[in-house]
């Protein structure tokens, strides 16, 4: 068995990885960087590909996967509702960035043509080898891929994460066993997760006490995931003042009530979409800017969306409050209002007056749970740490080659790998 690292090697982003099964390659998530410019996967040849696997719908993961169908087409593998929310982030991705995309809208049409839905523990074959998905626990429709090719097993984890949330179940843990090999993010080695239920009670007491003294708080969130987990941690709350959702989160949203087996809880989802308002347009998000509420919005880390504009209106005022709740990549205008609470506004830097915290609801696994999960490795397995920034990926390696006597490596981009 042959792994080819295409990308998310000592980063956080373009996540591409390519398997051999028999001649040709199975090639898991291909996606793109977006930080302060586009980046793409290393270039793998269509015809040497024989299906694609989508682990989940962020846009580090699926953006780049239109390319393999501008001639033709392969077999794409997921498990719903991960097509339809890719379709949405991928239509976004070419509003905001199609002069440097390198495909186009019909390639995106072309693509979704060759969809395969899958169940978890359902098994297939692709090319000489069987793929079996199962959940991730990272958003609705996330899944980690074992692969059973030329006598190799391995599992390839995705983004994971083996805690419940408010939106899914945490990540099946019953696959870490008889591997040989393992792709593994490390996106948070070195840093612990609090608790998830003191988290939500500290986050929902702090937002009532920001309106409550007639404050606006805006809550930057990823669309896909993160806003739907936060508007359902206000519901479950019973919080009773008024919480607007903007942008891509809406979409998400319509398209998760379809999929209510994909969610931990849909009675307590469902509840959530009834108690937002539903922004429909510029006067509703200038309504919601002045009112005593909550506004969960689009871009996470500050890059774009609505996110921006509210932040325009509500950062200069002091009992208002940006509380960040997604990860923000080192250099993103997100980290920089964490790091120096400043954010540029029409061109400029300036001093945020609002109150700024940090909620850490993240959808990976963090230092525990990665380091559990490479103690139930048998000693056999290679280890490879991908999707990591500041050298977490190096960190993770370490830990795993002197605590766990385990063979284990941070790739490079363009590295070849036999198992």
């Amino acid at each position: 068995m042959k792994i080819r690292f295409l990308g998310a090697c000592q980063e956080v982003g373009r996540s591409a990885f390519a398997v051999s099964v028999g001649g040709k390659y199975l090639v898991l998530d291909y996606g793109v960087m977006v930080n302060h410019h586009v980046g793409f996967p290393m270039h793998i040849p269509p015809k040497e590909v024989e299906a694609i696997v989508l682990t989940h719908a962020h846009l580090d993961h699926v953006g780049s996967a239109p390319i393999f169908y501008i001639h033709g087409g392969v077999p794409l593998y997921g498990v719903q509702p991960t097509f339809t929310l890719t379709s949405l982030i991928i239509k976004d991705f070419l509003k905001l960035s199609g002069y440097y995309a390198p495909y186009e809208f019909m390639d995106l049409q072309t693509m979704l043509k060759h969809t395969r839905e899958l169940q978890y523990h359902q098994s297939i074959d692709v090319g000489d080898a069987s793929l079996t998905l199962v959940n991730a626990g990272h958003i609705p429709g996330s899944a980690q891929a074992i692969i059973n090719s030329e006598g190799k097993r391995l599992l390839y984890t995705g983004d994971f994460n083996r805690q419940p949330t408010r939106l899914v179940d945490g990540a099946d843990p019953g696959n870490y066993k008889d591997l040989d090999a393992i792709i593994i993010e490390g996106t948070y080695a070195t840093e612990d997760h609090p608790v998830r239920d003191g988290l939500e009670k500290e986050f929902v007491e702090k937002v009532t006490e920001v309106v409550e003294g007639g404050g606006t708080v805006l809550v930057p969130a990823f669309g896909v995931g993160r806003s739907q987990e936060l508007l359902s941690v206000l519901s479950a709350y019973h919080f009773e003042h008024p919480v607007f959702v903007d942008g891509m989160a809406l979409d998400a949203m319509e398209m998760l009530l379809k999929y209510p087996s994909s969610l931990r809880d849909s009675s307590v989802f469902e509840r959530a979409s009834k108690m937002a308002h539903w922004v429909d347009g510029w006067n509703d998000r200038r309504r919601a800017a002045k009112t005593a509420g909550v506004i969960i919005s689009p871009a996470g880390m500050l890059k774009g969306g609505a996110s921006v504009f509210y932040m325009e209106n509500v950062a200069a005022k002091k009992q208002n409050a940006v509380f960040m709740v997604s990860f923000q990549v080192p250099g993103s205008p997100g980290r920089i209002l964490l790091e120096r609470k400043k954010f540029v506004i029409h061109g400029k830097a300036r001093p945020v007056d609002a109150r700024v915290e940090r909620f850490d609801f993240s959808s990976h696994g963090g230092r525990r749970e990665l380091e559990l999960t490479l103690s139930d490795l048998d000693k056999k397995t290679k280890v490879f740490i991908v999707h990591g920034a500041e050298g977490n990926c190096k960190k993770l390696a370490e830990w795993a080659s002197k605590e766990q006597g385990l063979d284990a490596k941070a790739p490079k981009t363009g590295d070849i790998i036999e198992i």
